[in-house]
C-alpha cells in the first residue's frame, strides 16, 4: 500500500474510533430512560450496568484470535457494525433480567471492537512511522461528545429511547460501514500460528497494562466522583459540581487531540513524565482543595495528565507483542479492569476516612505513572514511514 492508501486508512480508523465513542455516548444519555422505563431502583440499575464491564473483560482476550482468523480489516468492520447495531438492543429489553443479558452481549462486542480498532490504529501508526494513537483516542472522545449533543436534547424533548437509539444505530452503522473498506487489510502470514483463545500477556505487556491500569483508575475515579467531591468537600452548588465533570472531560479530550504533536516533539517517555507530573499536581490539588476553583483545577490537570497515557500504552503494547492484536488484547484486559476497581475503591476509602483521603490513592498512582514513563519509550514507533508496504 502506498502513502495515499495509508493516509486514507488513518482517516478511516479515526472515523471508526469516533463511531465507537458515539455508540457509548448515545447509550449513556438514555440510561435514565431505561431506569424509568423498567422501574429499576439504584441498586438494580447498578447491577445491570456492571454487565457491560463483565462482558468486555471476558471477551477482550479472545479478540487477538478473531483478528488472526479474519484479518484486521474484516474483524474491525464486523465488530464495529455489531457494536453499532447493539446500541438499539438495551431499550428493547422488557425487564431487568433481559437487560442484564443484553448489556452483557453489548459489553462483549464493545470490548472486542475496542481491541480490533486499536490494533488497526497500531498498524497504521507503524506504516506512517509517527505517533497517531493519542489523536485516535481523542476522536473517540469527539464521537462521545457529538452523540451527547444529540442525546441530551432527545432526552429533554421526551423522545422514546427505542426510537432515538434505533435511529442512531442505523446512522452509525452507515458511517462505520463507509469507513470500513479504507482500513488496512492486515492478515497473518501463511503458516503463522494462531494466538491462544485467551491471551496471557507477556511480562512487557503486563507492565504496560499496569501503567494503563493506573491511568484509567484516575480517569474513572475522577469522572465518577468529581461532581460528588465538589458537592461534599467544597460545598458548591449542583451546577458548579456538574461543570467539574465537563471541565475534566474537555481537558482530557483536548489533551488527546494535541497529544501526538507533543509526542513527536518530545518523545513518549518525556511526554508521559510531564503528563504524570501534571496529574500528580492535580491529584494533590484535589486532596487539599476546600473551595471549588482549586478542586476543579485539580480535576482538569488530572484530565490532561492521563489523556495521552492510555493511547501510548496501547501503541507500545501493539509493538511489544508478536502481533498488534495480541498486545492490545492483553493490555486492554488489564487496563480496563480498573473500571471495576476505581469507583468502589474510592467509595470504600471515603467511607472509612474521607473523599479527600481517597484521592491520595489517585495521586499515588499518578506518581507511579510518572516513575514508569521510561517503559513506554521502549516500544514506540521510531522508524520512518514506508512508501510501499503491502497491506
Amino acid at each position: 500500500m502506498d502513502s495515499r492508501g495509508v493516509s486514507r486508512a488513518r482517516v478511516a480508523v479515526a472515523v471508526t474510533f469516533a463511531v465507537h465513542g458515539a455508540v457509548a455516548g448515545s447509550f449513556a444519555t438514555r440510561i435514565p430512560w431505561l431506569q424509568d422505563h423498567l422501574h429499576a431502583g439504584p441498586g438494580e440499575l447498578g447491577l445491570a450496568l456492571l454487565a457491560p464491564a463483565v462482558g468486555s473483560m471476558v471477551a477482550m482476550p479472545t479478540a487477538g484470535r478473531v483478528i488472526h482468523r479474519f484479518g484486521g480489516r474484516a474483524a474491525t468492520r464486523c465488530l464495529i457494525a455489531l457494536w453499532s447495531a447493539a446500541l438499539a438492543l438495551p431499550a428493547l429489553a422488557p425487564n431487568l433480567a433481559v437487560l442484564w443479558f443484553t448489556l452483557l452481549l453489548y459489553g462483549a462486542v464493545a470490548g472486542m471492537a475496542d481491541v480490533a480498532m486499536n490494533a488497526q490504529g497500531v498498524v497504521v501508526e507503524q506504516r506512517m512511522g509517527r505517533s497517531i494513537m493519542s489523536g485516535l483516542h481523542g476522536m473517540w472522545s469527539v464521537g462521545g461528545l457529538a452523540a451527547g449533543a444529540v442525546g441530551v436534547p432527545a432526552a429533554q424533548l421526551g423522545v422514546d429511547a427505542r426510537v432515538h437509539l434505533g435511529v442512531m444505530a442505523l446512522v452509525l452503522l452507515a458511517v462505520g460501514g463507509a469507513a470500513g473498506p479504507l482500513l488496512l487489510d492486515v492478515r497473518a502470514e501463511e503458516g503463522e500460528a494462531a494466538p491462544p483463545r485467551f491471551v496471557m500477556p507477556s511480562r512487557h505487556v503486563l507492565v504496560l497494562g499496569l501503567i494503563g491500569f493506573c491511568a484509567i483508575f484516575a480517569e474513572a475515579a475522577s469522572q465518577d466522583w468529581c461532581a460528588v467531591y465538589l458537592r461534599q468537600v467544597t460545598g458548591t452548588s449542583a451546577g458548579v459540581a456538574a461543570a467539574s465533570y465537563t471541565a475534566f472531560a474537555f481537558t482530557m479530550a483536548a489533551g488527546r487531540l494535541c497529544g501526538d504533536m507533543v509526542v513527536r516533539r518530545l518523545g513518549a517517555a518525556t511526554t508521559v513524565r510531564i503528563s504524570g507530573l501534571l496529574a500528580t499536581v492535580g491529584g494533590a490539588l484535589v486532596v487539599i482543595a476546600r473551595t471549588p476553583l482549586p478542586a476543579i483545577t485539580g480535576f482538569m490537570l488530572i484530565g490532561v495528565g492521563v489523556a495521552v497515557v492510555v493511547p501510548l500504552v496501547f501503541g507500545a503494547a501493539g509493538n511489544a507483542a508478536r502481533t498488534p492484536g495480541e498486545g492490545v488484547a492483553g493490555v486492554a484486559t488489564i487496563s480496563y479492569s480498573s473500571g471495576f476497581v476505581a469507583p468502589s475503591a474510592i467509595g470504600g476509602v471515603a467511607a472509612l476516612s474521607s473523599l479527600s483521603v481517597s484521592f491520595v490513592l489517585v495521586t499515588a498512582l499518578m506518581v507511579a505513572v510518572l516513575m514508569s514513563a521510561g517503559v513506554l519509550g521502549r516500544h514506540q514507533v521510531s522508524r520512518e514511514p514506508e512508501s510501499a508496504t503491502a497491506a
